[in-house]
Order: structure tokens, then sequence, then C-alpha cells
């Protein structure tokens, strides 16, 4: 039986696959990545080139990674992957006072960017 804390290598490779897949369609350049992430810019090179593994036991990276694909999760079911979401993403949004690209570099504001897509699916 698996406990929480034993995380599969399987489960590494997913979420650090999923991450480069949702930055890449969401036009996030590495060093976007590495300032969501909280990892070097090195790191984030490596990440995009299939040799660095996202971490649980390294908890910031791994939450920031969990919430970066909820984003794009959450974009892609209400604007679908294309332009639509990367025009969001990249744009000015009155509720959160700021374009969101703006304020997923730092945890806060992706978790309001997360709970604001959140609220919006919700009404949906």
């Amino acid at each position: 039986m698996k406990t929480e804390t034993a995380v599969q290598p399987s489960e590494r490779a997913v979420l650090s696959k999923a991450v480069v897949r949702a930055a890449q369609r969401l036009a996030l350049n590495q060093s976007q990545v590495a300032d969501v992430l909280g990892i070097s810019a090195a790191s984030a090179s490596r990440l995009f080139g299939e040799a660095y593994l996202l971490e649980p036991n390294r908890g910031k990276e791994w939450e920031m990674a969990v919430l970066l694909v909820r984003l794009f999760r959450s974009l892609d079911a209400i604007l679908g992957h294309g332009d639509q979401a990367q025009k969001w993403l990249h744009g000015m949004n009155t509720a959160l006072g700021q374009a969101p690209i703006d304020l997923i570099g730092h945890a806060e504001g992706l978790v309001r960017v997360v709970h604001y897509l959140d609220a919006y699916r919700g009404r949906v």
C-alpha cells in the first residue's frame, strides 16, 4: 500500500512533463517557469530538457508546479489552450488588478489567480 509521503518516480516525471507542456501552451518561457516554481534558471532549463524532475520533498517547487498545472487546466476548461488562454494570461484583469502573468511569479499571486479561476469555473 502506498503512503501519502511515498511518491513514485513516475509521478515526478508526470508532473514535470505536465509543467513543461502547460508552460509551452501558455507561452511561458523558462525564466517565467523558474520564477513560478521558485527554482533556478538552470534547473528550469534542465526541466525543459527532461534532465530535471520536480521533487515532492522540495515542497515549494512541487506545490507551485501543481498550482501551475491547475491554472492551465482551468484556463483550458474555460477558454481552451490556444491563443485565448495566452491572451487572458497576458491581458489586464480588472478583478485581479493587473495581468495574471504579473501575479503568478510569486506564490501569493499564483494562488490568487488559481482561486479566481476556480471561482469563475464554479459559475459555469
